[in-house]
């Protein structure tokens, strides 16, 4: 078997439980996808060591542009996408995906990595910690220009370390006392936008960097892409469908301690 096929069915299996977890929680996957295409590009030498993070940041991006709308669609059919507040939260994850993707290639890779670690390890302790010494405080959706202000920062980080932003905009909303359900819709449905928008940064940012013709679209490597879209397509909506049936908030505890163990690894790595 050569290696760029096995590099593919490594990615498909990846890709498989990214799209599980994707429709399940929200989230666009990144945060699996990166630390562990990270590790694939190195195995296989794709590209030189100091850019691999990005690579695997942007070819992340450009997967949850399919993993969320196979999500989202699963979540609208099932009614949990809230319309009235989605778009003033998308218009805030576009602008902020769109100059984070152009900016990116500008900072250190070493920053770029430890944004991301830093990052995970915050959304981690949230995943641990949520549902903690609130009560049932209920607190008010902020107004249209504050929420639109507050999601251009979510989509700039999210962008910035290459997830689709439901494990920054689920915290986000249900902090707002949206239900989970919704929250968890809301974030598939702009994790489309963040992953469209920081793309064409990636992209345009990569251009000069890599051809078509070595595989790549800017910083997104292709094969991978592949790999991952091929599987997660299909396994975002059965997620979407066990978060009516599976107990959510225990499965974000243990998805937690996955993050922190893959936050250490890109610290450290």
């Amino acid at each position: 078997m050569s290696d760029l096929v096995l590099l593919v069915v490594y990615c498909a299996l990846l890709g498989s439980g990214v799209g599980f977890l994707a429709g399940l929680l929200g989230i666009g996957g990144g945060l699996i996808i990166v630390p562990i295409l990270s590790m694939i590009l190195l195995h296989f030498d794709v590209l030189p060591s100091d850019q691999v993070v990005i690579a695997a940041i942007a070819t992340s991006l450009a997967s949850i542009l399919f993993t969320s709308t196979s999500s989202a669609l699963a979540h609208h059919k099932n009614g949990n996408v809230p319309w009235d507040l989605a778009p003033w939260i998308m218009t805030g994850v576009a602008l902020g995906a769109l100059i984070s993707g152009f900016m990116a290639a500008l900072l250190p890779e070493q920053v770029v990595r430890m944004v991301f670690a830093v990052s995970v390890v915050l959304i981690a302790l949230k995943m641990m910690l949520s549902g903690k010494g609130d009560g049932n405080k209920e607190r008010k959706i902020p107004n249209k220009f504050a929420l639109t202000t507050l999601t251009t920062i979510t989509g700039g980080l999210s962008a910035m370390i290459g997830i689709g932003g439901g494990a920054l905009l689920v915290p986000l909303l249900t902090f707002f006392s949206v239900d989970m359900k919704k929250a968890i819709g809301c974030a598939s449905a702009c994790g489309i936008v963040i992953a469209l928008f920081g793309s064409v940064g990636y992209i345009s940012s990569g251009s000069s960097y890599y051809s078509l013709a070595d595989g790549f679209a800017g910083f997104v490597y292709l094969p991978a892409l592949f790999g991952i879209v091929c599987t997660s397509w299909f396994t975002a909506p059965i997620g979407a469908k066990a978060t009516h049936t599976l107990p959510v908030p225990t499965i974000k505890k243990i998805f937690a301690l996955l993050l922190l163990a893959m936050a250490t690894n890109m610290a450290f790595s």
